[in-house]
């Protein structure tokens, strides 16, 4: 078995102004790319290769940094693909909002916390709000990990993320990640989220 890109659900101009269409040719296309091509060069001929990328990040320790880093950068970006819509933003409704407002006392508050998890995380890496034993919590990770992953510092399922690497952001924004971290906000796809919580749960 191996590994596919997933194709975007939308066009690359789709969410424009919020993230240009050059980026989003790029992060698709060349980076999205080359994180599915080196996982599979990585599980060649091994048994992990007839893994789910779920089951083979819950026992990351197991392999190798490639392993690591590349089935890492696949299961994001496969998921920050359908976590984004042009027609997204607003406020998410029903239980999501509602564990939401329990959680952080309002959707503003969640959001200055999550904002901060992205703009704070030093060098590379992703912001995430993630269901752990029931109940959200948002953290960060460096680099490709994610909460799923054995060796993650937080961990838990994650319901949304949100990318923060360069790639990601510089063509637009340059070195203004808070700028980037607010347009964001624009084009959440909540249904999505609001998906992957009432699963995590």
């Amino acid at each position: 078995m191996s590994f596919e890109l997933p194709p975007l659900p939308y066009a690359y101009e789709s969410l424009e102004p919020h993230i240009d269409t050059m980026t989003m040719q790029i992060h698709h296309d060349k980076h999205h790319a080359a994180y599915v091509t080196n996982l599979n060069n990585a599980l060649k001929d091994t048994p992990a290769a007839s893994l789910s990328i779920e089951d083979l990040l819950k026992e990351i320790s197991k392999h190798p940094m490639a392993v690591r880093n590349n089935g890492g950068g696949h299961y994001n970006h496969s998921m920050f693909w359908q976590l984004l819509s042009g027609k997204g933003g607003g406020a998410p409704t029903g239980a999501l909002a509602d564990a939401i407002n329990a959680t952080f006392t309002s959707f503003d508050e969640f959001k200055k916390t999550f904002g901060n998890a992205g703009i704070t995380r030093f060098g590379s890496g992703w912001a995430w709000l993630c269901v752990n034993g029931g109940k959200l919590v948002v953290c960060s990770t460096p680099n490709q990990d994610n909460p799923l992953m054995d060796i993650a510092d937080c961990k838990g399922t994650p319901i949304l993320g949100l990318d923060v690497w360069e790639h990601a952001y510089y063509l637009k924004y340059q070195n203004r990640r808070p700028d980037y971290v607010a347009a964001f906000w624009n084009i959440v796809n909540w249904d999505e989220v609001a998906k992957r919580f009432a699963s995590a749960k």
